[in-house]
């Protein structure tokens, strides 16, 4: 199958993305007060959506889970030398929901699949919502 894959690919002429460039609204202000807004973000891993549930930061507060979630999947913003946590808790709220947001749509988990109905035989797509939906 892994041979396969960058094959298939080639073949449907599509580029399979694992880094996004993006551009903050606000931008992350320093201590120097330098604003760095250009960034790159990289898709999420498993590894990426379960190490932050052992986090104590996140135990104790469910909502710090993005905080940490982003700091993993950004991959720089600016001339930053790293992104932690500290970082993304200190962004502005609207540069933060726009990271959220960003991170939702490139790693968005629905799939449509073309089906057959084994009574009638018509053929049509199947549309599958996020995990964990109905």
């Amino acid at each position: 199958m892994s041979l396969l894959l960058p094959l298939l690919l080639d073949l449907l002429n599509m580029e399979f993305k694992t880094e996004y460039e993006f551009s903050l609204p606000r931008g992350y202000v320093d201590k120097n007060g330098d604003v760095h807004k250009d960034g790159v973000m990289r898709l999420a891993t498993a590894r990426d959506e379960i190490a932050p549930l052992n986090d104590m930061r996140v135990q104790r507060n469910r909502a710090y889970l993005i905080i940490v979630l982003l700091s993993r999947v950004v991959k720089s913003l600016g001339s930053l030398s790293e992104v932690n946590a500290t970082i993304v808790e200190n962004l502005f709220a609207g540069d933060l929901r726009f990271l959220e947001e960003m991170y939702n749509r490139i790693n968005e988990d629905e799939a449509t699949v073309r089906v057959t109905c084994p009574e009638c035989g018509s053929k049509f797509e199947k549309e599958f919502g996020r995990l964990g939906e109905s």
